[in-house]
């Protein structure tokens, strides 16, 4: 769709490539894959013609597009090259910028809205340890309640999980470990890098400024959706001095529409995965987002609609039409003749306050 919204005339196609890598892994690895990739993008986006003729070559720069943890590698690799980055626009979909509550049910418990598939034991000891789900923790401000303040303060603390994710690295470093000493050391060792290497890439995110990497907030599409019951908080208690989660199903909230809440609550909300403070970035202001829900869907993508309702809308949210127009419009800098493209301020975001970076029919 990209390659055929982004192209102008068949004799001069716009090249349009897909990242692929193991969402498991490290982010910081998957960065330093993506500054490569983009530099044999343009090597290859250089040997064509027209963009020859145009002289690309003279300031080759990419336009990259992320959805979900996408969204986290872009942001990760800015703030990593810096003035190095050949970027001209980003475009990020529902990216857990500050992460979602579902990582944090995937590692108790196996099961989540993260990813498909049956779920047990065996999901449990997998996601446990896997570090790509540790850089999706949830780290905004006022989400996490700890009922004992004696047990820690972050989720990036080893102390503050219950026993059993501990014993269940301690047997996987018994059966599968090479190094020396005792296993209970070796698994303590490894689940504290674990942690700190997801707290030092959200530090990263954090602290990214658009200007660094040559950017503006008008150069960056950041679509959160809304509208769906999310988890929105975590409670841990202390049970016998150790840390229990309490994973409520209350909450799972959506008052996106409520008519009585206020702009705080409507705020508890988001797209089935991830909420939508885990999707406000920290280096972007909350009047340069877009919001949509999975009434954006036309009429005509009926799939599309009940598998929003049925899988959850965070993975299915890049087939909207609309957004590959709104897309496209964002990348190319075409006007709307049509007024097929739009969205919604975030709660709290005056009309006259939404400061898009392209302009978009308002939405109530």
């Amino acid at each position: 769709d990209l390659r055929h919204n982004l192209t102008p005339r068949p004799d001069k196609p716009v090249p349009v490539y897909a990242f692929g890598y193991d969402w498991r892994r490290p982010l910081a690895e998957t960065e330093a894959r993506l500054g490569e990739f983009i530099a044999e993008v343009i090597d290859r986006t250089k040997l064509l013609k027209h963009y020859h003729a145009s002289g690309y070559a003279d300031d080759p720069k990419v336009h990259l597009v992320g959805h979900s943890m996408g969204g986290l590698i872009i942001a990760g690799y800015l703030a990593q090259a810096g003035k190095r980055a050949r970027v001209a626009k980003v475009a990020t979909l529902a990216s857990p910028f500050r992460g979602s509550f579902e990582a944090v049910l995937k590692i108790t418990t196996g099961t989540a809205d993260l990813s498909g598939g049956d779920s047990g034991s065996r999901e449990r000891e997998a996601a446990r340890v896997t570090p790509g789900l540790y850089h999706l923790l949830p780290s905004m401000p006022g989400a996490i309640t700890i009922e004992n303040p004696a047990l820690g303060s972050s989720l990036y603390q080893p102390e503050l999980w219950p026993p059993g994710v501990h014993a269940t690295i301690a047997q996987f470093v018994r059966l599968h470990g090479l190094g020396k000493g005792s296993a209970e050391q070796r698994a303590a060792d490894l689940f504290a890098s674990l942690l700190t290497q997801a707290r030092e890439h959200r530090a990263r995110l954090e602290s990214l400024k658009l200007t660094d990497a040559g950017l503006q907030a008008k150069d960056w599409l950041c679509v959160v959706g809304v509208d769906c019951k999310t988890r929105t908080g975590l409670r841990i208690r202390a049970r016998n001095g150790k840390p229990e989660f309490d994973l409520d199903s209350d909450d799972r909230q959506n008052r996106w529409a409520d008519p009585e809440a206020t702009p705080a609550q409507r705020a508890a909300t988001g797209d089935g995965t991830v909420p939508f403070s885990g999707a406000v970035p920290a280096f972007l202001a909350q009047r340069h987002l877009v919001c949509v829900t999975p009434d954006d869907f036309g009429y005509w993508e009926i799939q599309d609609r009940v598998l929003a309702k049925a899988a959850g809308f965070h993975g299915i949210l890049p087939n909207m039409d609309m957004l590959h127009r709104l897309l496209a419009r964002h990348l190319t800098g075409a006007p709307d003749h049509h007024g097929n493209t739009w969205g919604r301020p975030a709660p709290g975001v005056a009309p006259s306050q939404w400061q898009p970076p392209l302009t978009l029919t308002l939405k109530p």
